[in-house]
């Protein structure tokens, strides 16, 4: 398997006020450490914008990059989001992974969009999907927890009404109402990146409906290391593969710190109790 990490795994978050914010020095040793081959991008800031600086920074821990996470607002007829993607494409190798931004900060709140906004998200998903490919490059569109793109009637639509490849986040989806082993089973050749995560599905529920705010769920303990929650993983995992899934697969699980966490310990810890529980797997699913 082609497994990366996430800097969210380590508490690394663009949303304001989200929690400690761990240095990229002991994220990215300790991703070398745990053996993970690359990681996404992180936040504005967490790494080098130059191409080259970056890529040395990554090298000289032995790691490379697998894409970056951007959120972008696609939906609004009077915003244009193709200077910022191509400033991304342009700046960067890897997977361009979109969250159709709400355009409010956090993951908190999200608008209804119309008709007219629903014909504008799906028209710049296909623009940005087909100026990825002249690039060579591949984009996919992440459902995520307070976006646009959040619900299964939300995805649904986007699979019907235009061709972008997907980014099946196994927690996000659970959250937004989607089982994640209906939509790899459903959907499996438009699954183009992977970030692995399970999930309280009680805590879920209670975001679903209202009850918990996103972020407070995720200091609760919303998203666990894998195989200590309730999401099939390894049947998700043996869809993709016997699909012919060629892509990564990024351990990102969530999390918010209050404060640097002991060596060994909190991040690094749940992250390797992931990785154990993949090399646990049958070796035709590993």
């Amino acid at each position: 398997m082609r497994v990366a990490g996430a800097p969210i795994s380590w508490g690394v978050c663009e949303v304001p006020g989200w929690g400690h914010q761990m240095e990229p020095a002991r994220v990215l040793a300790e991703m070398r450490d745990l053996g993970l081959a690359a990681t996404e991008l992180g936040p504005d800031g967490f790494l080098p914008g130059g191409a080259r600086a970056r890529g040395e920074l990554l090298a000289s821990y032995g790691l490379g990059l697998v894409g970056a996470f951007v959120p972008v607002v696609l939906h609004d007829p009077a915003s244009d989001p193709m200077s910022a993607v191509d400033g991304v494409l342009d700046a960067m190798d890897g997977v361009l992974v979109l969250a159709a931004a709400t355009g409010l900060d956090g993951y908190d709140g999200r608008p209804d969009l119309d008709a007219e906004a629903w014909k504008t998200l799906l028209a710049n998903l296909d623009t940005i999907t087909q100026r990825a490919a002249e690039r060579g490059r591949l984009v996919t569109l992440h459902p995520h927890v307070g976006t646009v793109v959040e619900r299964r009637a939300e995805v649904e639509r986007v699979l019907e009404g235009c061709n972008v490849p997907l980014c099946l986040d196994t927690g996000h989806l659970l959250v937004g109402g989607t089982d994640p082993v209906w939509l790899t089973r459903f959907a499996a050749p438009r699954i183009a990146h992977v970030h692995l995560k399970d999930v309280d599905v009680g805590l879920a529920g209670r975001v679903l409906d209202g009850e918990v705010a996103y972020t407070d769920a995720v200091r609760d303990g919303l998203y666990r290391p894998l195989g200590d929650g309730d999401i099939d993983v390894p049947g998700i995992v043996r869809t993709l593969e016997d699909a012919g899934y060629e892509g990564w697969y990024v351990m990102e699980q969530d999390t918010v710190l209050t404060e640097e966490p002991a060596d060994g310990g909190g991040p690094y810890d749940d992250v390797r109790r992931s990785l154990d529980f993949l090399a646990s797997l049958p070796g035709a699913v590993r």
